[in-house]
């Protein structure tokens, strides 16, 4: 049944007749296995642009097999988190970056630019919906997937000319299954991105080309790949996060040559050290000088971040057989991870303002 939208003129809402049953307090909820009740949607077409903004339940929805997305992988998406604020609010940590970063994913895949006020509107609407849905235990967070795919059933290389808009929810523990640090297996055959393809778009085809050699490492053992560069040389970034390295008294990670992800979260961790003092450093970074710091006791720590990882230590890293132990953990990994977890949970000083809160308090 479609009913006024309660919250802007031309929104609409369509109300679910039969609500879900929400996962039971202390249930291990995994990543991405459980999603709520209601959706935010949007379409394009070249006649009206972007349209139809609406609230409505998350159900399946049909795609016309000859959709360009199930062709050519035109599709981009986001990773968000929402948080429980006091009074029944709710918290978003740094929504504009991932807004701003869809829109030159966007770019990159021909895709219109996007309404980013409606669609900020919208969610922070669904997300006061689905404020139930958040959980309350530690580590946790309702994890906001935006998406946009190609939706024109024409067969052709050519950008679509139809788009669909969504933005689904879930509850979500941790993203890796224990605390433990994870062990990265440095991939010297398989690339997963290069300097003038789409390795710093959040695209689909980026993440599809990575399954192999991800595949391949979690049968010999290793959490995830460590990719290098196309010349299998330079360190790039882990399969779900950015990476850092940290010596006594500075922290480096690689550049962002094109190849790259700009993760929000390393850009976070990169504007709090540099806020105490700590010395970073963004540059192109080898395997060999990796290996070597490890062995040498010079690199003291390594982690990685991403908004569904947020700051993971790293325990071992394999290159062609050889492998270099850490401690997995250190002051640089401990502190950055409660910076992080604590503005995100209002439990830590807001310096930046990154904690946008929205909502009334009951």
């Amino acid at each position: 049944m479609c009913i006024p939208s309660p919250w802007r003129n031309d929104m609409r809402f369509e109300r679910r007749e039969i609500l879900k049953e929400k996962p039971a307090a202390g249930t291990q909820l995994g990543f991405g296995r459980y999603f709520t009740d209601y959706m935010l949607t949007m379409r394009y077409d070249r006649a009206r642009g972007w349209h139809d903004l609406a609230i409505v339940p998350n159900e399946p929805v049909g795609f016309d097999l000859a959709s360009a997305v199930l062709h050519y992988g035109q599709g981009v998406f986001e990773g968000m988190k929402a948080f429980a604020a006091d009074g029944g609010r709710v918290a978003l940590f740094r929504p504009e970056e991932n807004w701003a970063r869809m829109q030159r994913s966007c770019a990159r895949l021909c895709i219109p630019e996007i309404p980013i006020d409606a669609l900020e509107e919208g969610l922070e609407q669904l997300l006061l919906l689905e404020r139930d849905w958040i959980p309350a235990g530690e580590g946790t967070a309702l994890y906001i997937r935006p998406a946009i795919v190609a939706t024109r059933a024409e067969l052709g290389v050519h950008a679509s000319s139809e788009y669909l808009f969504f933005a689904i929810l879930s509850p979500v523990g941790s993203y890796f299954e224990d605390a433990r640090p994870v062990n990265l297996l440095a991939e010297d055959t398989c690339v997963r991105a290069v300097v003038g393809g789409t390795g710093e778009a959040k695209c689909l085809g980026n993440y599809a080309a990575s399954l192999y050699a991800a595949a391949l490492a979690q049968q010999k053992g290793f959490d995830q790949v460590l990719w290098l560069d196309a010349d299998h040389r330079y360190v790039e970034e882990v399969g779900s996060m950015n990476i850092f390295f940290a010596t006594k008294d500075e922290v480096m990670t690689p550049a962002l040559v094109g190849s790259i992800l700009p993760g929000i979260t390393r850009k976070s961790c990169l504007e709090l050290l540099r806020a105490e003092g700590v010395k970073t450093c963004e540059r192109r970074i080898s395997i060999e000088e990796v290996m070597e710091g490890i062995s040498a006791g010079e690199i003291v720590e390594a982690f990685g971040t991403g908004t569904a990882a947020v700051i993971t230590p790293v325990g071992r890293i394999t290159y062609r057989g050889k492998e270099a132990v850490l401690a997995g953990g250190g002051k640089f990994t401990e502190y950055l991870l409660g910076e992080i977890t604590g503005i995100q949970h209002g439990t830590r000083p807001d310096r930046f303002s990154w904690r946008k809160v929205f909502g009334t308090a009951h």
